[in-house]
C-alpha cells in the first residue's frame, strides 16, 4: 500500500509499504479517509526538523487522521466494520509515573504519530491503511463527516490549553496568532465561558476567520500596532492570554497586555534558541506562565463536541488535495494569506 513520507526538507514522496497481515486481539485495521496537515508536518517539510528533532530516516507524516474500520481483532467488540472513527495519535504507556497520575500527555514513553523525536522514528498516519490499538479509535455515528472528525486532534490541543488556564468564565482574553490552533483556541475559550476575546495576527485573512469563529475584536499588528499598544499600557488589560504563534515578540506582547496576576498559556512552539528572557516582567506582575503539551482526555471531549455540534469547524477547511499532489498541498498549507487547514486524501478515495 502507499504512504506519504518525508525523506529530507522538500523531499516528500509516495512510497510503497507492506500492510500488516494479522491483527492482535485488541487491534483495529482502519482505512484512511482524510488527514489534516499540521504545523509540525509543515516544519518537517520545509526544514527537515521540528525544534530539536531532525529527520534521520524516511518518516511518514500525519497525525490528524480519520477513517473507517476495515477489520477488528478478536477482542474488539464495540466497533464494527464500516464504522467511521477518529484516531487519537497519542499512545501513552499507561504505566509510568505520569500516566498513573492522570497526565498521559507527559508520558515518558509516549508513542505519537509522525514524530522524529526518537530513532527509529514513529511513523505517522498518512498511509492508505493503519493498524492501531483499540484505545486509539473513537467511534463516530454512521455517516459522520470524516473531514470534520479529522479536526479532533487540533481541537483537543486547544481544549487542553484552555484547561491549563483554569476558570476563564466571564474573563477577557488575548489570543496571539490566528492560524488553525489560534482559531480553535477561540472556539474552545467560548465553550469555557470567556466573556471577551481579542485576537491578533499579521494576516487579514486569518483575522477575518477568527472573527467569524468568535473573536470579539481583531487587530492586525502589522498595520495597527498602536491598538494593541493601548492594551499593553499601564499594567495591562486582559485576564489571560494564549500565545499561539510561536513568535517571541508575541509572548512579550502577552506579558505586557495581561494584567497583574493574570495567566499566559504558551501554545505555539518557539524556535530553538529564540525564547526571550522576560523573567523580570513575570516577577513584577506576578504572572502565571503555563506550558501546554498535546492533550489527554480532551481528545474524547473534542470528538464529542464535534459530533454534537457544540462548535462548527467547517469554515477552517479551505482545501483538499490528493496525495499525488502533496507538494502543492504543503505549499497551500504554508500560504496563510489564502488557507487555514489543508487535508490530504489518496487519489483513489
Amino acid at each position: 500500500m502507499q504512504a506519504c513520507a518525508i525523506h529530507a526538507a522538500k523531499d516528500l514522496r509516495l512510497i510503497d509499504i507492506d500492510p500488516v497481515d494479522k491483527l492482535d486481539a485488541n487491534e483495529v485495521r482502519v482505512a484512511y479517509a482524510t488527514g489534516g496537515i499540521c504545523g509540525s508536518d509543515i516544519h518537517y517539510y520545509h526544514e527537515g526538523r521540528v525544534g530539536n528533532f531532525s529527520i534521520r530516516e524516511p518518516l511518514i507524516l500525519g497525525h490528524e487522521i480519520a477513517g473507517t474500520v476495515r477489520e477488528t481483532g478478536s477482542g474488539v467488540t464495540d466497533l464494527v466494520v464500516g464504522q467511521p472513527v477518529a484516531i487519537n495519535p497519542n499512545l501513552p504507556c499507561l504505566s509510568c509515573e505520569y500516566c498513573l497520575a492522570g497526565q498521559t500527555n507527559l508520558c515518558e514513553k509516549m508513542v505519537f504519530f509522525g514524530s522524529a523525536a526518537v530513532m527509529p522514528h514513529i511513523q505517522g498516519g498518512f498511509r492508505e491503511e493503519l493498524v492501531v490499538p483499540r484505545r486509539q479509535c473513537v467511534g463516530l455515528p454512521d455517516g459522520f463527516d470524516l473531514s470534520i472528525a479529522a479536526f479532533a486532534e487540533p481541537l483537543a490541543i486547544c481544549l487542553h490549553a484552555v484547561n491549563r488556564a483554569c476558570r476563564l468564565t466571564h474573563k477577557s482574553i488575548l489570543v496571539t496568532g490566528c492560524g488553525p490552533i489560534g482559531c480553535l483556541t477561540i472556539q474552545a475559550a467560548r465553550l469555557a465561558g470567556v466573556r471577551h476575546i481579542t485576537a491578533t495576527d499579521m494576516e487579514d485573512t486569518v483575522l477575518h476567520a477568527a472573527s467569524g469563529l468568535g473573536a470579539d475584536e481583531i487587530i492586525n499588528i502589522r498595520t495597527d500596532q498602536a491598538r494593541l499598544a493601548r492594551y499593553e499600557s499601564a499594567r495591562g488589560h486582559f485576564d489571560a492570554a494564549f500565545e499561539c504563534s510561536g513568535n517571541p515578540l508575541a509572548l512579550q506582547s502577552c506579558m505586557n497586555a495581561v494584567r497583574p496576576r493574570g495567566t499566559i498559556v504558551q501554545t505555539g512552539l518557539m524556535p530553538p534558541g529564540e525564547t526571550p528572557a522576560l523573567v523580570n516582567k513575570l516577577l513584577s506582575k506576578e504572572l502565571s506562565l503555563h506550558g501546554t503539551f498535546r492533550f489527554h482526555e480532551e481528545f474524547d471531549i473534542a470528538v464529542d463536541a464535534l459530533v454534537n455540534q457544540r462548535l462548527d469547524v467547517s469554515s477552517l477547511l479551505t482545501g483538499v488535495y490528493a496525495f499525488s499532489d502533496a507538494d502543492a498541498a504543503f505549499a497551500a498549507a504554508t500560504d496563510r494569506s489564502r488557507h487555514m487547514k489543508i487535508q490530504l486524501r489518496f487519489d483513489s478515495l
